[in-house]
């Protein structure tokens, strides 16, 4: 009788462990090859910006989320590449996103199809954002500083009623990375700054909006494009002034991704940089004052 009383004391506080998720929050950004995918959670709230390439993304949630918790209240995808939207399917495919936020950029592309069946299909409600909207989650704040509307009509192709589908309202012939999501997460005094693939002419845009902003100091940065050279620049670093850099990548990938110059850029500022293709997933933790 005692071990079976101990076994159900046991059970009786684990269960009020799981039920009671310890209010934390964590960035994680998820180990999914050549893609991005960051995972951010406090308590039984999660937040996954980008999917990287393919289901690996699904390991990173169940690692992360408790097993019982089937849903995702916010997704976001930075641009329609596979490498940002493959896993996003997946995670369509096993749980229940409440909100998916985009740029409304679309793609032709089968997989990009897929996902809006998918996303069609479900009760997920999607909200086609641009730079100067704000959205609140809780004791999480989205800034979201990138693409401008006046950038997205300037460089759309096509933009009207007849395009619009589940997804998107807009294609262009320049670059998808420039479109990218970019949104300032904040919770109480951490901000991390996520970048999709945004390149150097963007980057130094940004740049100005976060040194003419109402921003506080931004303790985290996701690095644009893996890494690229054909991602931020020394301007950019400069206002950003992280004092931890990730760089979600692929090990051994064939586009040489991070780029030499750019981690030189990262050690000369005395920023902490942590790779997923060194280290494998990586995880930043914050108390809840």
């Amino acid at each position: 009788m005692f071990f079976l009383l101990g076994g159900l004391a046991a059970i009786s506080i684990w269960l009020a462990i799981a039920v009671f998720p310890k209010r934390q929050l964590k960035v994680i950004a998820c180990d999914v090859g050549q893609g991005d995918a960051i995972l951010i959670t406090y308590g039984s709230t999660q937040i996954l910006s980008d999917g990287g390439p393919n289901s690996s993304v699904l390991d990173c949630l169940s690692e992360n989320m408790a097993f019982w918790d089937r849903q995702i209240e916010l997704v976001l995808i930075s641009h329609p590449q596979v490498d940002h939207f493959g896993g996003i399917i997946d995670v369509m495919e096993r749980y229940d996103v409440v909100t998916l936020m985009t740029t409304g950029l679309k793609s032709g592309s089968q997989e990009y199809q897929v996902l809006e069946s998918l996303v069609g299909g479900s009760e997920t409600e999607v909200k086609k954002v641009h730079g100067g909207q704000e959205y609140g989650l809780g004791l999480i704040h989205l800034d979201i500083l990138w693409p401008t509307e006046t950038y997205i009509l300037a460089h759309s192709v096509e933009s009207n009623r007849s395009l619009e589908s589940v997804l998107g309202d807009h294609t262009s012939n320049e670059d998808p990375n420039e479109f990218s999501l970019v949104t300032l997460i904040t919770f109480e005094d951490f901000d991390i700054l996520l970048t999709g693939d945004i390149g150097p002419e963007v980057s130094n845009i940004i740049a100005e909006k976060i040194k003419d902003g109402r921003y506080n100091d931004i303790e985290v940065l996701k690095v644009p494009h893996h890494g690229s050279k054909n991602g931020m620049t020394e301007k950019f670093l400069d206002v950003v002034s992280p004092d931890m850099a990730i760089i979600s990548v692929g090990k051994d990938n064939r586009f040489g991704h991070p780029n030499k110059e750019i981690l030189e850029m990262l050690v000369r500022k005395g920023i902490t940089i942590y790779r997923t293709d060194e280290i494998g997933e990586v995880v930043i933790k914050l108390e809840d004052n």
